[in-house]
């Protein structure tokens, strides 16, 4: 028997992962907070399209006023896809609809599983690391992917239980994910979560503050000081925390952290990774904060540079540039200055 699968958040990733793993046959029901979308996938389906085939899904869908019919089938997994100030409620919503062996899977940005063991309990939660995958959802029932899949060549979902063990369910979403693009199990889902972390930190607040795709930002010559000194400051106060790094960019944290200090070598080998990085990435591409900032909604900053900075003041760790970076975006986000490169003398002063 299949698995019942939630998808909580039905927008970019929650919707292409929820369409591929119903186009795989598997038994999907998104729950999402946009009506117009949820209707759309009623009616017609959910169309997916971008660098992949062009297909049309047909999901289960609810509005949240129908999330309390689920009492009658319960979910086994639930793929938490929520922005992150979005995790306390939504979380409190659906643990009860799960099946007793039912858990949560944070499929998010930021490191939110400590929010939902709040409310679901460490034994029901789990986390899946996302890497190089750029999804859209462009208008109702219709998600574009922005990035080729990745196929055999690099891990898109590294999925992790919060103790580290390889558990059976590991492996069970694991084989769901494949549905999606490459997964792997990981025994460090901390460190592979604040290596995301420090990487959401440089594109997500580049592109908020300069308002260039992540194409642009990749490509610019004049940021790629700015990138490595917020890479290694993200990387220090990981160290700091005790977690295991692992690549970003493709540059082990070691490099980085070099060439911030000006070590040739290691800053060829930052061009070089960044210089592959970018083949991958359409031009269209944008992070989420840029794309929320263009429609007017709440970014997510405060869960990834203003988390590595809050770590930073705890540990006693200067990060003057993820300071910068994060007060320009706020200032963006409130309406007092317009995301464009003159921005980058704002944080160069800082």
């Amino acid at each position: 028997m299949n698995l019942r699968i939630g998808i909580f958040g039905a927008g970019g990733v929650g919707g292409y992962v929820g369409a591929r793993m119903a186009l795989a046959g598997e038994d999907v029901t998104l729950i999402g907070q946009w009506p117009e979308n949820v209707d759309r996938i009623k009616r017609a389906g959910l169309h997916v399209g971008g660098t992949g085939r062009e297909q049309i899904a047909k999901p289960a869908a609810l509005h949240l006023h129908e999330v309390q019919s689920l009492v009658r089938q319960p979910l086994d997994v639930v793929f938490l896809c929520v922005k992150s100030y979005d995790t306390p409620w939504a979380t409190t919503m659906i643990t009860p609809y799960l099946s007793p062996a039912g858990f949560i899977v944070s499929m998010q940005n930021g490191m939110n599983e400590e929010s939902i063991a709040a409310f679901a309990g460490w034994e029901r939660t789990m986390g899946v690391v996302l890497s190089t995958i750029g999804v859209n959802a462009v208008g109702p029932g219709h998600v574009v992917r922005t990035t080729e899949p990745a196929g055999s060549t690099h891990a898109v979902f590294r999925v992790g239980e919060v103790h580290g063990r390889l558990t059976h369910r590991v492996r069970e979403v694991v084989r769901l994910l494949n549905c999606a693009d490459s997964s792997v199990g990981t025994a460090n889902l901390w460190g592979e979560r604040w290596s995301k972390l420090v990487t959401n930190s440089i594109s997500h607040g580049l592109s908020a503050a300069t308002g260039l795709t992540s194409r642009e930002i990749l490509d610019s010559r004049a940021l790629r000081r700015i990138i490595i000194s917020l890479a290694a400051e993200g990387i220090a106060v990981g160290e700091a925390l005790g977690y295991s790094l692992v690549s970003i960019y493709g540059a082990e944290p070691g490099t980085w952290t070099a060439a911030a200090r000006g070590d040739h070598g290691s800053m060829q080998e930052i061009d070089l990774r960044l210089t592959e990085r970018l083949g991958r990435v359409t031009g269209t591409e944008r992070p989420s904060v840029a794309q929320d900032l263009s429609r007017g909604r709440r970014t997510e900053i405060e869960y990834t540079s203003g988390l590595v900075v809050s770590k930073a003041q705890g540990a006693g760790i200067a990060v003057p540039i993820q300071r910068a970076v994060l007060e320009v975006v706020r200032q963006v986000e409130r309406g007092n200055l317009v995301p464009e490169l003159t921005t980058l003398a704002r944080i160069a002063s800082y």
